[in-house]
């Protein structure tokens, strides 16, 4: 019966800081929508648009790109 041997391949951390910027994005919406709320179903829907603003932002520009 052959060993099997446990192998550990190491991940780049690619992914990471797109991450983190796409956090970072979200923070500084969710905190400019909320403030701009009047009340709390209008700070609710903020905080909804705020965790979807990068697809508007892609949207938006593959509109304007005409792809």
């Amino acid at each position: 019966m052959k060993k099997e041997v446990l192998r550990i391949t190491k991940h780049s951390n690619c992914g990471t800081s797109g991450v983190f910027f796409w956090f970072l994005g979200f923070i500084g919406a969710a905190i400019y929508f909320i403030q701009q709320a009047s009340s709390f179903g209008v700070g609710l829907l903020g905080f909804l648009k705020a965790l979807v603003w990068p697809a508007f932002i892609i949207y938006n520009l593959l509109d304007f790109l005409k792809i």
